[in-house]
C-alpha cells in the first residue's frame, strides 16, 4: 500500500488533497481563506501552463488574456444575454477553446523569442477588447458579476467558495499528472527536449504542440471564471500582461516540469505579497530580493531543487 503511494500521481495528490482538507482548521480569519482560494485559483492556471512551458517547452507571455475570457465570459453573457451562471461558464470555457485552436495553429509554427513576441501580442489584444469595448465590458472600471446559481441554490460564502477551488484544484492536477503519464504527455517531453528528434520519431510536432496550447488554455478559463464567481467583479487587469508575467514566474520559481512545483511558485508569489504589506514601502523590494535568492540558488525551481537537496542526503546517509 505504501509503495503504490510513493508515485507522484497518488502520492502527491493525496498530500495535497490532506493539506486542502485540514487548512480551514487552521486558517483564523476571513482574509486567511481569500488568501487560500486566491492561490487555488492562481494554481489552477499555473498547472495548466506548466504544460506548455514546463513539459512542451513553449513559451506564452498572452495566457492572462486566457483568464480574462473567462473572467468576463460568466459576467457578460449573464447580464447582458441573460444567459443562466453556469452556462456562461460552459460557453467561455468552449470559446478559449475555439480560440485557442484558431490563434495556435499560425503562432506555434514560431521559435523562441518570436512565439514569445506573437503571444505577448495576443495578450494585449485581448486586454485592448476588454478595456475599450466598455458598453459590454464596463471598461477600465470593470463590471460586476452575477452570482452562480445551481440547481435553483446561489453559491455564496468564502468557506464554500475554499472548498469549489479547491476541488477545481484537485481535479486539474489529477487531469494533468494523467496526461503527463500517458502517451501524449511522453510525446510532449519529447517535443522539449528536441522537437526534430521528436519529429524523426514520429511524433506529430505540431498537434501536440498545438494541443498543450489549448489545454492550458482552458486551465486559465476555468481559474478565470472561478475568480470572477468569487469575487463578485471583474477589471480588465486580470488579463493584463502583468498578470501573464505573474503565472509564468509561478511556473518557473516553482519548477518546471514539476505539477506540485507550479502549485508551490503560486503559493509563493501570491502569499507573499499579501504579508510582505507590513513592510510598507520595501514590499516589493523584498518580494523582489525573495525571488532573485531563489533563482539563484534553487536554479531548477523550488521543489525539484529541494527535492534533488533531500535525495541527494538520503543517498549520503544510505552510504554511510
Amino acid at each position: 500500500m505504501l509503495a503504490r503511494l510513493k508515485g507522484p500521481r497518488r502520492g502527491g495528490l493525496l498530500v495535497l488533497a490532506l493539506v486542502i482538507a485540514l487548512l480551514p482548521l487552521v486558517l483564523p480569519n476571513r482574509f486567511y481563506f481569500d488568501v487560500a482560494i486566491l492561490i487555488g485559483i492562481n494554481a489552477i492556471a499555473v498547472v495548466g501552463l506548466n504544460l506548455l512551458i514546463g513539459y512542451a517547452g513553449q513559451i506564452s507571455l498572452g495566457h492572462a488574456g486566457f483568464y480574462g475570457i473567462g473572467a468576463y465570459a460568466v459576467a457578460v453573457l449573464p447580464a447582458e444575454l441573460g444567459i443562466p451562471s453556469w452556462l456562461a461558464f460552459l460557453i467561455g470555457v468552449a470559446f478559449v477553446a475555439l480560440l485557442a485552436f484558431v490563434v495556435g495553429r499560425p503562432i506555434l509554427r514560431l521559435k523562441g523569442h518570436y512565439l514569445a513576441v506573437a503571444t505577448l501580442g495576443m495578450g494585449i489584444l485581448i486586454f485592448m477588447v476588454v478595456t475599450n469595448e466598455s458598453q459590454w465590458t464596463g471598461g477600465p472600471d470593470g463590471m460586476p458579476v452575477a452570482r452562480l446559481t445551481l440547481f435553483g441554490f446561489r453559491v455564496s460564502g468564502v468557506q464554500t467558495w475554499y472548498w469549489i477551488t479547491g476541488a477545481a484544484l484537485l481535479l486539474g492536477v489529477w487531469f494533468a499528472l494523467n496526461l503527463i503519464d500517458s502517451p501524449s504527455g511522453r510525446a510532449l517531453r519529447a517535443l522539449h527536449d528536441s522537437e526534430v528528434a521528436a519529429q524523426v520519431a514520429g511524433i506529430d510536432v505540431a498537434s501536440y504542440k498545438l494541443f498543450a496550447f489549448v489545454v492550458s488554455a482552458i486551465y486559465a478559463c476555468v481559474a478565470g471564471s472561478i475568480s470572477a464567481f468569487y469575487t463578485g467583479f471583474v477589471t480588465p487587469d486580470g488579463a493584463g500582461f502583468l498578470h501573464s508575467i505573474e503565472m509564468v514566474s509561478m511556473v518557473v520559481l516553482g519548477g518546471m516540469a514539476s505539477t506540485f512545483g507550479g502549485i508551490v511558485g503560486a503559493a509563493l508569489l501570491t502569499a507573499l505579497p499579501q504579508f510582505l504589506t507590513v513592510f510598507q514601502e520595501y514590499e516589493h523590494a523584498l518580494l523582489g530580493l525573495v525571488i532573485m535568492l531563489c533563482m539563484i540558488f534553487l536554479r531548477r525551481g523550488i521543489l525539484p531543487s529541494l527535492a534533488a537537496v533531500l535525495l541527494r542526503g538520503a543517498g549520503q546517509g544510505g552510504r554511510a
